[in-house]
């Protein structure tokens, strides 16, 4: 790899934590997901830093960033835009929806109704919208933090399995560490302070870093690895349904992606034990009461697959 990028890697974690207090982990989990090409969710309770968090990406990495907020009577076409008839050409004239940007906060998402979550399928698998029989390109990169609340609270619609799979990662904020919420009450409101960050990569570098991610070496027995994590899945008894191929290809993804930002050329069994429990936490349900797991339960796999 080469080593600038790895540096401003490390420089782009340490200025977006200082407005995300006490977040590295995630942070580098976020970044992770972008590179590697995916979308990120953030399940958490309100208030915990998840727009912060998305915010502070798209401006430090000097993005396009729009933000919805997701609602019940939020419709398809508030999204992915609209035509309207305008009578001084006597024409339909498309409108762009905020999803037509690089970074898209999608607020609550699970706060819509399926009909609108399900208006993201298209966009977030082949970077495209089509509106009214008509296919449109989405700007590169394109990138969907979507943050949800916990499906418990009120008001909430859960997220089908299908829609799920279109995230490469999940993640948790949780509660700041004592220290950090310190600094944080004495520091005050965060956004005068996010206005302040300053971009630290441009659009195409970031293409860059996505396909020489890419081209990390993934070994013969790296790959047999994977395969035994998804074999294991789908033949255990604890799991619903077990992961699918686009899982598979999402963990390696994310492997070869933390390899990269790692500062090495070909990723080892170290760097998908390091992003498992965040690719596959979502994808697996247990067989008993249907439940997603929790990132240390799929950290558990580990334990019982043994490297080749």
């Amino acid at each position: 790899m080469e080593c600038r990028y790895q540096e401003r890697f490390e420089t782009v974690v340490d200025r977006i934590s200082t407005v995300v207090l006490g977040k590295q982990p995630q942070i580098r989990l976020a970044l992770t997901c972008l590179f590697a090409g995916g979308h990120l969710l953030i399940e958490d309770i309100p208030g915990i830093g998840k727009t912060t968090l998305a915010s502070s990406l798209a401006r430090v990495l000097g993005l396009g960033f729009r933000r919805v907020q997701f609602t019940s009577d939020l419709l398809p076409g508030d999204v992915l835009g609209v035509s309207v008839f305008e009578q001084k050409t006597a024409a339909f004239v498309f409108h762009p929806g905020p999803v037509f940007t690089q970074v898209l906060l999608a607020d609550e998402i699970n706060r819509a109704t399926p009909k609108t979550q399900s208006a993201l399928l298209e966009a977030m698998e082949e970077r495209q919208v089509t509106v009214e029989g008509q296919t449109r390109p989405l700007p590169r990169p394109f990138f969907v933090i979507a943050t949800q609340n916990p499906i418990e609270q009120s008001g909430t619609f859960p997220l089908p399995d299908s829609q799920m799979d279109r995230f490469l990662i999940r993640v948790d904020l949780g509660y700041p560490d004592r220290a950090s919420e310190r600094f944080l009450l004495e520091l005050g409101e965060t956004k005068s302070h996010l206005m302040r960050l300053e971009t630290l990569l441009e659009p195409e570098e970031i293409g860059a870093v996505q396909a020489a991610a890419a081209r990390v070496h993934a070994a013969p027995a790296l790959v047999e690895y994977v395969l035994n994590l998804l074999e294991f899945t789908r033949n255990s008894p604890e799991f619903q349904v077990g992961l699918s191929p686009r899982a598979g290809l999402a963990l390696l993804a994310a492997a070869r992606t933390w390899a990269f930002l790692c500062g090495r050329d070909h990723a080892l069994p170290e760097d998908v034990q390091a992003v498992l429990p965040y690719v596959v936490s979502h994808r697996l349900r247990k067989a008993k009461d249907f439940r997603e797991l929790t990132a240390d339960e799929a950290a558990s796999l580990l334990a019982r697959v043994p490297l080749p």
